[in-house]
């Protein structure tokens, strides 16, 4: 069992973080995580391709995997926390049996739930989730803690034969102002399937 580590050392900002991880992000589509994620993206510039997910709470992972399989030609990119991602734990083990190569993973790990009262989470007390989606058979994982090893991972979810990889990436446990997209699910849910390339009425 790992040394449990209640503070953590991370530095890295998130919008920071974000705002590099989809720079120059090309036909990427984007789900987004319950709260704050969903913030970081909408600070970094809306976009018709980013999924917002205003609801079910630990359910991005899942989403995202059904979009990869569903399109198989476009990159697809899951931006969530680790309270979120705790509370769908299992979709790793589903997403590292289905092996689409469209789906990276990128985790704002603050060790908090964000949303809640900035409790700890499960990372904060050793868990490892780098280490469980290497586990579920995912291509790639890394623990990111430096500026410059965020651009790269979003390089590299670009691809779409690159096998499902994860970037848990450790950030402050602060609590920037909140820029909200639209509350409007009919609305995020028919711009983003008319990028799909699909008709709506």
């Amino acid at each position: 069992m790992g040394e449990v580590n209640s503070k953590s050392t991370a530095q890295l900002e998130r919008r920071a973080v974000v705002s590099e991880l989809l720079k120059d992000r090309g036909d990427l589509l984007l789900v987004t995580g319950l709260g704050s994620p969903s913030y970081d993206a909408m600070a970094a510039g809306d976009n018709p391709a980013n999924f917002y997910l205003w609801g079910a709470m630990g359910s991005s992972v899942t989403i995202g995997l059904g979009l990869a399989l569903a399109q198989p030609d476009r990159p697809v990119m899951v931006l969530t926390g680790d309270g979120e991602l705790l509370m769908g734990l299992g979709a790793l083990a589903t997403a590292g049996a289905k092996q689409p190569g469209n789906l990276s993973i990128a985790v704002l790990d603050n060790e908090r739930y964000g949303e809640t009262g900035m409790q700890l989470t499960h990372s904060a007390q050793g868990v490892d989730l780098a280490g469980v989606a290497a586990a579920c058979n995912f291509s790639h994982t890394e623990v990111i803690r430096d500026l410059n090893d965020v651009a790269p991972f979003g390089q590299r979810a670009q691809a779409t034969d690159f096998g499902v990889r994860l970037a848990q990436i450790k950030i402050k446990a602060e609590s920037p102002e909140k820029v909200l997209p639209s509350r409007d699910g009919v609305f995020i849910t028919t711009r983003f399937r008319a990028n799909l390339g699909f008709a709506t009425l």
